[in-house]
């Protein structure tokens, strides 16, 4: 008798089936549309690529950066977006300006950024603190999505001592959510230390009734498998573990479809690590992505300059080539600065793992008073809706 492989998991956000069940996170200035585009190549189109994070207030005055920033590939299906805001009433008329002028096909809300510019004023991962604001804003984020699903990316809390994932799920719930994403780190964290995967766990216990997607230190393929195992999560988020890693989404894709992934510990497989070679040649492509996207081949390249240490992380290249690379303003000049370099270096050993900001123990700036009262909203204004979005 055959025995059929079995399939590899899906993840259901409202009518979309995410298979496999991979999300690649929003991060300001990184998941615009050349980076989406890029990571969508590599995975073959599977899986779920959000976009940078849209502050509402600045979507519903049409500000001319954020209306660039909300533009998706012909090829991006679905669209997902990411929003950021603090006011409910301003949410629910970004929610339904999305709904009726047809911007996007899945809408993701922001409890989870620990930067100070946006904790200063009570959002990101300081807002869950204040639950009756959280649970104002879901509902007129749901209420105005019509067949649009609602999906929300937190922390854990704004420290150790001022948790609130567990409220934050259960009001999700309760306001019409389709799905959760936790990253196991709290606002005081940042990006320091390792991220609490016991806490997705406890997450996925306490909301059985919809999908939570863990995140926190996936750095391979292997991480995500291991995750998912280990907390009975339904899918993953994926975040500074691509950066500079854009092809981690076929990885992902490899080790998911392959017979028995997720079955037992032995099981992962992922694909072959690329040599400088081919390295250089993604990197050249994403530059002239972005300058193709801004409309300008200089500013494209001055944008890639950020990616350049985390694509190169590992690999042998002197400190004077480092610094040439940081100036580059021309597609050519790029492409001529790689060339100089042993491009038949393999994938270095230890490559892989924390990239992008890792500092840790920090201090939450936070609203005066915020934490005295849980439920005591009144220090909230509309004034904390930031006016710009993305980096």
């Amino acid at each position: 008798m055959t025995t059929l492989a079995p399939s590899p998991p899906q993840l259901r956000i409202g009518p979309h089936t995410v298979q496999p069940p991979v999300v690649l996170a929003p991060m300001a200035g990184i998941t615009n549309a050349p980076f989406r585009t890029l990571c969508r190549e590599f995975s073959g189109g599977k899986g779920l690529f959000v976009s940078e994070m849209i502050t509402t207030r600045a979507l519903v005055e049409r500000n001319e950066k954020t209306m660039q920033l909300i533009h998706f590939d012909a090829s991006e299906t679905p669209r997902s977006i990411q929003l950021y805001g603090v006011d409910p009433v301003t949410v629910g008329k970004a929610v339904r300006m999305i709904v009726d002028e047809d911007l996007a096909d899945h809408i993701d809300l922001n409890f989870g950024c620990p930067v100070p510019k946006v904790t200063r004023k009570g959002g990101g991962s300081a807002l869950p603190y204040k639950r009756p604001l959280l649970r104002a804003i879901l509902n007129q984020a749901v209420s105005n999505a019509g067949d649009l699903p609602v999906t929300i990316k937190m922390r854990k809390g704004i420290d150790d001592d001022h948790t609130t994932y567990l409220d934050a799920g259960r009001i999700a719930v309760e306001e019409g959510v389709t799905a959760v994403a936790l990253h196991g780190r709290t606002a005081a964290q940042h990006y320091g230390g390792t991220a609490d995967w016991d806490a997705i766990a406890r997450l996925k216990e306490h909301v059985p009734e919809i999908p939570v997607l863990g995140n926190g230190d996936i750095w391979c393929a292997d991480d995500a498998l291991r995750m998912m195992r280990e907390t009975g999560c339904d899918g993953v988020v994926v975040g500074r573990g691509c950066l500079g890693r854009p092809w981690l989404f076929g990885d992902l894709v490899n080790a998911f479809e392959d017979e028995g992934a997720v079955s037992g510990p032995d099981a992962p497989r992922t694909g072959a690590a690329p040599g400088l070679r081919e390295v250089a040649d993604v990197m050249v492509r994403h530059a002239t992505l972005l300058g193709e996207w801004i409309g300008d081949e200089a500013r494209g390249v001055i944008d890639f300059r950020k990616h350049v240490a985390w694509y190169l992380k590992g690999f042998s290249v002197g400190s004077e080539m480092r610094k040439k690379l940081a100036v580059t303003s021309s597609l050519e000049e790029l492409a001529g600065q790689l060339a100089e370099l042993d491009l038949d270096q393999p994938w270095p050993d230890g490559a892989d793992g924390p990239r992008g900001r890792t500092s840790g123990n920090n201090r939450v700036v936070l609203p005066d008073g915020w934490l005295k009262d849980p439920y005591d909203c009144a220090g909230v204004s509309p004034d904390a809706e930031l006016d710009t979005s993305g980096g």
